[in-house]
């Protein structure tokens, strides 16, 4: 029973108040990038490779160039003459604006057409030629590893493999005497192959920079727009372009679910060209190019163990990832954990021992690692940590609810430290589960299973129990860049009681501008009515 610590008319938390956000949404006033027209704005489309490993031996835009409304089509080439070619990723790495000789994935961007109106953009487009020489190109990450395998980032000095980087944590001496001596061990193989997150709305910008006043206004499809504030600095500092003169909007998105954090070279592109002609650039990529090119998830090879008594006591676990990133690490990851949070992938249970050890490598493929639908990699983890508990309990012969409760941290022991260094600050699993196992009546769905199995007719039951990491703290721990990761709030109070509250985040979907009202109203004592939320502008 929740106790509200508000009158209704307040509207604090707990109370059922209508959604702020809600009024233009249904009657479709929301404000999206697409919805954005400046005076004088021009049009952008991209051409991609049709390989997923070329050299580029020539491009030939004369017949694109005498479109009416075509204004430029860049390349790399261009690109390079203003150091603009190559961008930094979220985690450090480098990645290609447009290339100059070589393109490493399909439909990498490999020109960009400028005119009068996006239909003319398309049709130019088109008319593009690129003469490509195909190269065999590497998808598989175990043999992009093998010694003979062509070295896919040759941009990089002293390069002579296709390893990002190897990361561990746990007690590696520990695990492995642990494994040795235990009663039962169960072993899986799995992988948690590429997802595209395909939000309803794709990416898209309109880079707009004022050559009078040094200043870049950019409205884009972004969840972080501080971030992309820092990483366009650090693209275009050279040219005078600093944090302080860049402004990032984010209005109204259409989904984002990670894939809407990275930096796409879209955007830097548009920018460019709003750079050299003074005038606003729009951006919008199609679904095609979305699915075909936009950051993807997962793609983890995941080997795991786990070590338990004849009676069922979890002893430890081991975990070995082979992490495929395309052509570059793209992710979203800080700086200290490049496999992202896996390494909660102790998952809800009690024991004091484990090791995790994780490779990344480059392919032919676009960039991959964004957090689909939790926190960074912890999917994954939890995917590899339930397998791993159903696995044990089928070895032991126990059911699976009965194994987990036996595992459970206990209430009365937390806050708890896992073997990988995690502090699990409260809970109360076992009634949780229970609860869950009486709403759904699982002992009567047991005996339903049991009944049909004499009948020669197969069912289901599944269990999964999931600690889920979320937030991006304390800063200490979290960056993008080296640059801690931290999230504001500047509330301000008018005259007439009414107030309104500026957050560095930005929803996606999630109805913020309701939750943050009513949290306000819970301590402020302001009406949620009276109390106007807004996010997504860096400038605020």
């Amino acid at each position: 029973m929740i106790t509200c610590k508000t009158s209704r008319e307040i509207g604090g938390m707990g109370h059922p108040i209508k959604r702020k956000e809600d009024i233009r949404f249904i009657q479709g006033k929301g404000r999206y990038v697409d919805d954005i027209k400046l005076p004088g704005m021009l049009h952008m489309d991209i051409v991609r490779s049709p390989y997923a490993y070329a050299r580029i031996k020539h491009i030939d835009a004369s017949e694109a160039l005498k479109i009416p409304g075509v204004v430029a089509v860049v390349t790399g080439k261009d690109l390079e003459k203003y150091n603009l070619h190559w961008m930094p990723t979220l985690m450090s790495d480098t990645q290609m604006v447009l290339p100059t000789d070589t393109v490493m994935y399909q439909a990498q961007e490999v020109a960009a057409v400028i005119a009068t109106d996006r239909y003319t953009a398309r049709d130019a487009k088109e008319a593009v030629r690129v003469e490509y020489e195909p190269m065999k190109p590497v998808v598989d990450p175990y043999k992009a590893l093998e010694p003979d395998a062509p070295v896919l980032r040759t941009d990089k000095e002293g390069k002579t493999d296709n390893h990002i980087w190897h990361w561990e944590v746990g007690d590696r001496e520990k695990t492995e005497a642990v494994f040795r001596s235990a009663d039962v061990v169960v072993k899986e193989h799995m992988h948690i192959p590429r997802i595209h997150v395909v939000s309803i709305e794709t990416c898209g910008c309109v880079a707009d920079y004022d050559k009078v006043n040094n200043h870049l206004t950019m409205y884009m499809t972004t969840q972080a727009p501080h971030a992309i504030r820092t990483v366009i600095a650090l693209v275009a500092g050279h040219l005078g372009l600093t944090e302080e003169k860049i402004r990032v909007i984010s209005p109204d998105i259409g989904g984002g679910f990670g894939g809407k954090v990275p930096v796409y070279p879209g955007y830097v592109i548009a920018i460019a060209v709003s750079f050299l002609t003074g005038k606003p650039v729009k951006w919008i990529e199609d679904r095609s190019e979305n699915l075909q090119a936009d950051s993807f998830a997962r793609d983890y090879h995941i080997t795991a163990e786990m070590a338990a008594t004849r009676e069922g006591k979890i002893l430890a676990t081991r975990f070995k990832v082979l992490a495929d990133h395309g052509y570059t690490d793209a992710a979203a990851n800080p700086s200290k954990f490049p496999t992202g949070l896996f390494s909660i992938g102790t998952g809800s249970y009690d024991y004091d021992t484990a090791f995790m050890e994780a490779d990344a490598v480059y392919t032919n493929k676009p960039p991959g690692g964004v957090a689909y639908r939790c926190s960074f990699r912890v999917t994954e983890a939890v995917h590899a940590i339930e397998r791993l508990t159903d696995s044990m309990a089928r070895a032991l012969g126990m059911d699976p609810a009965e194994f987990r409760m036996k595992n459970f941290i206990m209430k009365e022991d937390f806050p708890w430290k896992s073997p990988t260094g995690w502090t699990y600050d409260s809970g109360d699993y076992h009634a949780g589960l229970k609860k869950a196992m009486e709403v759904i009546g699982y002992d009567d769905l047991r005996r339903e299973q049991a009944e049909k199995r004499k009948k020669g007719e197969l069912m289901g039951i599944g269990i999964s129990t999931f600690t889920e990491i979320v937030g991006a703290g304390p800063s200490r721990d979290f960056d993008i860049l080296g640059i801690k990761m931290f999230d504001s709030c500047e509330i301000r109070v008018h005259p007439t009681g009414k107030a309104i509250a500026r957050f560095g985040t930005k929803s996606q979907g999630q109805g913020h501008e309701t939750t943050y009202a009513q949290i306000i109203a819970e301590e402020l004592g302001i009406p949620a009515e009276h109390i106007q939320v807004e996010e997504g502008d860096t400038d605020t």
